[in-house]
């Protein structure tokens, strides 16, 4: 079975040289940069250059195609999500794109085929970890996320790195962030509502508000939802003097006869100052907790993960902890285990007891897990 994976940088690598690993399967990867495809052909995958905005091209990729996984930057992730829908091929998505993934809902119906989106590590496995306390609860109060990918080693000024494309990072600082308080869905400014907090293993770091509920604000009905992505103490100042200083915004600017982009141009600047180095020893870190009423008590489902850089592989952490969920789907949907078609949110498949275990089983064995705790409080504790 063929299973075309777009996009080859830190994560679709990671996506296809998982895939490659099963005799099963003929993994085909696809990239507009010839650099990024020779780093994946070394692992003895097929490649083949391709710009993914040109619509007839990507459907002459895709053709006969079991599965084909989505791993393009946001920006370009509709167009390309839309066009594969179309195309009538199955796909597990996980480009980081603004847009309302549930639009492309009717054509999915329309072509019979299941689309499985934000399907990473948040947004992705934040949702289905959602969706299993969700399951399992009479009714859920309160969901909080906090997630980040950091560098081991910090260094000044920025002690950041991104593993994946710097321009979906600075988006995260752009875009406005969507909570549910009270019931209802309120917008506040990404970077807000800085806090210090405790995890396990990785001591105090700060969380601020960004944009990644994302589906599950139409999908689960609770009263308190919120999601924060985790930098070092310090870091929220720098990147909301950038914003607030115009140097992320996407307005051209007339300078010495020339429109440009103040946006473009710090991402360009930033990608360098960001690059994840070979080797590199970083770490994710994520916790999703769960409140709702279960039997008269508050019941509190949290789940804990920890994960660094795999030097056997050169794997990132961030690149193993997105890819892999992508990856295990990919191979559910190419199977036939799946039989849902439309739009499936991440949620969904938490709320499918065989699924989930199914996929927390496959993270498991590549070293990816998560610690789970249940916690019975008094009712309206937590509320």
């Amino acid at each position: 079975m063929k299973i075309c994976v777009l996009g080859a940088g830190m994560v679709g690598s990671v996506i296809a040289r998982d895939l490659a690993q099963d005799p099963e399967f003929e993994v085909l990867s696809c990239d507009r940069s010839a650099v990024s495809l020779a780093r994946v052909a070394q692992h003895g995958i097929a490649t083949t250059e391709l710009d993914v905005t040109n619509p007839e091209a990507l459907c002459a990729a895709i053709a006969n195609s079991a599965v084909v996984v989505n791993a393009v930057p946001g920006f370009l992730g509709y167009q390309t999500l839309e066009t594969v829908i179309g195309a009538a091929v199955p796909v597990v998505d996980i480009a980081f794109m603004p847009e309302d993934f549930f639009s492309l809902n009717d054509l999915a119906r329309q072509t019979d085929v299941p689309a499985i989106v934000d399907f990473g590590v948040a947004p992705g496995m934040s949702n289905v970890l959602v969706g299993r306390a969700a399951s399992l609860l009479e009714e859920v109060i309160r969901c909080e996320i906090v997630v980040g990918g950091l560098p081991r080693r910090r260094s000044l000024p920025w002690e950041y790195t991104a593993p994946f494309s710097p321009v979906d990072v600075l988006e995260e600082y752009t875009r406005p962030a969507r909570l549910v308080e009270y019931g209802q869905v309120v917008e506040k400014r990404a970077l807000s509502e800085i806090e210090e907090l405790e995890l396990p293993i990785v001591g105090t770091l700060e969380a601020f508000n960004t944009d990644g509920l994302r589906t599950l604000i139409q999908t689960v009905d609770a009263p308190f939802m919120r999601e924060r992505t985790l930098r070092y103490p310090g870091y929220a100042a720098k990147i909301k003097l950038l914003r607030d200083s115009g140097f992320l915004s996407t307005e051209p600017r007339h300078i010495k006869g020339q429109d440009i982009v103040p946006f473009d141009v710090t991402a360009a600047l930033l990608f360098d100052a960001w690059k994840l180095a070979v080797d590199e020893p970083e770490f994710t870190v994520m916790q999703v907790s769960v409140e709702g009423l279960l039997g008269g008590l508050t019941r509190r489902y949290t789940w804990d993960l920890y994960d660094e850089f795999d030097a056997p592989t050169g794997m990132s952490s961030m690149a193993r902890t997105t890819g892999f969920p992508a990856a295990i789907m990919a191979r559910m949907l190419a199977r036939g285990e799946i039989s849902l078609r439309g739009i499936i949110p991440p949620e969904n498949i938490g709320a499918m007891p065989t699924l989930f275990e199914q996929v927390m089983k496959e993270l498991g064995n590549r070293g990816v897990r998560f610690v789970e705790t249940i916690e019975d409080l008094p009712r309206g504790i937590g509320a």
